[in-house]
């Protein structure tokens, strides 16, 4: 009986041992099982995609060279309500952590719980922004214990399903907070001990593989301070025994409603990985590799476009964008083939020329070169070793063997890929106008004064409607006169439209840089009381800035009225009728259920270039794999919806002609000089994934502020060629 019990223990032992790894560092890289390894990661998003995208994504990820995908957690997609906790469809992050795994990849869990991302709120959930006494990303209880509990949520999961590395799991790395390091010294003493905290907290949560925290220079040991920007500029970990690690490399820049649409050259984004690496780097990670698209209300900023393509080497859509996509898998493989001189040595930098240089890293019989030419104009050949070599401007040649030149940053392979938009179908579309709020009743509440959007609307809608009467005397002298008085409205943002007795006199749209406003303009009143309705849009919440917790949004004056006999009129502390969100939100006519009490129009009676316009059409599912869009381009602002799922923001919001640049891979990168679309809109475009499709009688629903042309508004396939 002892025998079998002493190899039942032997089975255990070795069962526990084949599934349980370690993780740790040096001052040289992560190690993994021992071993140190150079790590090329990529962010993938899953809220950003949908569950049946994943597999294909992490697939043409693990062919294009990476090691690691990583990911932040949205804490406002999983936590909605407090305590109510939601991990399903896109939000599944345990089935998109298992499919990497599947692929044989790593994971870097960016728990933070704050994320920035240009998503909604930083990826706060709203309702911890009206929590009593709460201050955001400091020394603050009510936040630190919110935050602790769901940090703690998540790393729970994550051991229940045993996906930390040290289970046997694909998660290597964690990371906690996002991008402090500023924000900590704009705070000051309290956001010096709510990063000491932040980092004892996750520490003390026993994952068994490292944090991170990113820009964090007085990051707490043992969590490992790493970098994010364009270009690594020499940054050096707060310990000579981290590693150099760089989170965010890049790849392009997301899209703003109104801004041209940014992107990175490949020749530079090459150029930037090799120069790390020759350096010392041993993690890089692409932000993004794939950026996918801001479904729903999910995009912050505020005015953070609907596609956050972000030029990435997987475009929107899942496709390869050439030459990035390959132009980087060849600069993987070259890395691959140096790593173990890379992680075993220090590199020796010796002089080539004026402005060329290498950097060598031996190892025993392993020996790997970097040669560097950091002019930006010129080629020149310079000899190293025993041979000679011709470098391109702004550009780092790959010798794995010390010998052979197997890779250049600036030569370029692939061929450039293009979009093509191929159009298979046209709609038969149904309208419903959007009553103002004057028709509204008991769904309406009236308070003195302008109050904050979001206090009201808790962000459930983009739309609030503030409502006032103005009585006229029909002794006023300007309706003898046939002049009008000055109406002049100030709102912390985002946009609005103003209504006199339920007729639009004017919209007013911010920006992301000022997204605050003001509408001046002379209205018709009448004798008697008229009707001032003013609908308030918010365009995603702030996701980045000190205590963003207390920007405001909406209608906050002051309001006033000019050119009355008895002066100017102040009207921001009068009783305002208040109202959230639209009517057809309301009755659910964007919903696969709809409304039976709306009456559509169609056919000689279809709305048409009217303001605060529903429209609906059905139709079926065209044939074939290739990734379907929508061309928007010919309306203006508002919300669409297939079968009830909400697509996101739309608004071509038409850019400068002059907001565009010359770009070239030599030199310094400058997101606002490579920018395409000049004089176009920012963005035509609208992602609709093929699995929220049924063979036939899908719903399309979209909400259109301004009013535009919906008959022009087709289905097209979405291809890449060459």
């Amino acid at each position: 009986m002892v025998g079998h019990k002493l190899v039942l223990a032997l089975i255990l032992l070795s069962w526990a041992s084949s599934v349980s790894c370690s993780v740790s560092y040096d001052r040289k890289a992560i190690i993994i099982d021992g071993k140190r390894r150079i790590l090329i990661s990529g962010s993938i998003h899953y809220p950003r995609s949908t569950p049946e995208m994943w597999p294909d994504l992490i697939r043409k990820a693990k062919e294009g060279g990476l090691d690691v995908i990583q990911t932040y957690v949205f804490w406002n997609g999983h936590e909605p309500s407090p305590g109510n906790y939601y991990f399903e469809d896109r939000y599944d992050l345990v089935r998109f952590i298992k499919l990497v795994q599947q692929a044989g990849l790593y994971v870097h869990l960016r728990i933070g719980p704050y994320v920035c991302a240009e998503w909604n709120f930083g990826g706060f959930p709203v309702w911890l922004k009206f929590v009593p006494g709460i201050a955001f990303r400091t020394n603050n209880k009510p936040f630190q214990d919110a935050m602790q509990r769901f940090t703690q949520k998540i790393v729970n999961m994550m051991k229940a399903e045993r996906l930390f590395q040290s289970q046997g799991g694909p998660i290597i790395l964690s990371q906690i907070e996002n991008e402090f390091g500023l924000v900590e010294r704009g705070i000051g003493a309290p956001g010096k001990a709510y990063t000491k905290w932040a980092a004892s907290m996750a520490v003390g949560l026993g994952t068994g593989v490292p944090w991170v925290m990113c820009k964090q220079d007085d990051a707490p040991d043992p969590v490992i301070n790493t970098w994010n920007d364009f270009y690594f500029k020499d940054f050096k970990p707060n310990s000579n025994n981290k590693p150099k690690m760089w989170t965010e490399n890049w790849t392009g820049w997301y899209t703003e409603f109104g801004g041209a649409v940014p992107y990175r050259p490949a020749e530079d984004l090459a150029f930037s990985v090799t120069s790390f690496i020759q350096n010392s780097g041993s993690f890089i990670n692409y932000y993004m590799y794939h950026g996918g698209t801001n479904f729903g209300r999910t995009a912050g900023g505020p005015f953070i476009a609907t596609s956050y393509d972000y030029d990435a080497p997987l475009d929107e859509y899942g496709l390869l964008r050439e030459p990035k996509w390959s132009h980087l898998r060849d600069l993987h493989k070259a890395i691959k083939q140096s790593e173990w001189a890379l992680v075993s040595a220090d590199p020796a930098v010796q002089s080539l020329g004026s402005n060329q240089e290498a950097h060598v890293f031996k190892a025993g019989s392993r020996c790997a070169a970097f040669l560097a030419n950091y002019d930006t104009k010129y080629s020149v050949r310079v000899n190293f070793g025993n041979g000679q070599y011709d470098l391109l401007p702004w550009s780092i040649s790959i010798l794995p063997d010390c010998k052979t030149a197997v890779y250049n940053t600036a030569r370029v392979n692939a061929s450039s890929s293009q979009n093509k938009m191929v159009p298979v179908g046209g709609f038969s579309w149904q309208s419903y106008v959007e009553e103002t709020v004057s028709a509204f009743g008991s769904d309406t509440f009236t308070k003195d004064g302008l109050l904050e959007q979001i206090s009201l609307t808790r962000d459930a809608s983009d739309y609030l409607w503030y409502t006032t009467d103005i009585t006229i005397s029909p002794n006023e002298a300007f309706l003898r006169s046939g002049q009008s008085p000055v109406l002049t409205i100030l709102s912390a943002g985002h946009a609005m439209h103003v209504f006199i007795n339920d007729e639009l006199t004017g919209s007013v749209y911010g920006s992301l840089e000022n997204p605050k406003l003001s509408y001046g303009n002379n209205v018709k009143l009448r004798a008697g009381i008229n009707k001032l309705s003013i609908l308030s849009v918010a365009v995603g919440l702030p996701n980045v800035g000190l205590h963003f917790e207390t920007w405001n949004t909406g209608v906050l004056g002051p309001v006033t009225l000019k050119g009355l006999d008895s002066g100017t009129w102040d009207m921001s502390k009068w009783k305002w009728c208040y109202k959230v969100g639209l009517k057809g939100e309301n009755l659910s006519i964007n919903t696969l259920s709809g409304s039976s009490s709306v009456e559509w129009l169609e056919d000689s009676m279809l709305a048409q270039r009217q303001p605060l316009t529903w429209y609906k059409a059905t139709f079926n599912a065209p044939p074939g794999r290739s990734p379907l869009v929508l061309d928007m381009n010919s309306m203006g602002k508002g919300e669409i919806w297939i079968n009830g799922q909400s697509i996101g923001r739309h608004w071509p919001a038409y850019t400068a002609r002059g907001s565009c640049g010359g770009c070239s891979y030599a030199g310094t990168f400058n997101e606002n000089k490579c920018r395409s679309g000049c004089g176009e809109a920012s963005q035509r475009w609208y992602h609709v994934p093929r699995s929220w499709l049924n063979p036939t009688g899908n719903l399309l629903v979209i909400f259109e502020e301004w009013g535009g042309n919906p008959t022009q508004i087709t289905l097209v396939q979405a291809t890449r060629t060459l």
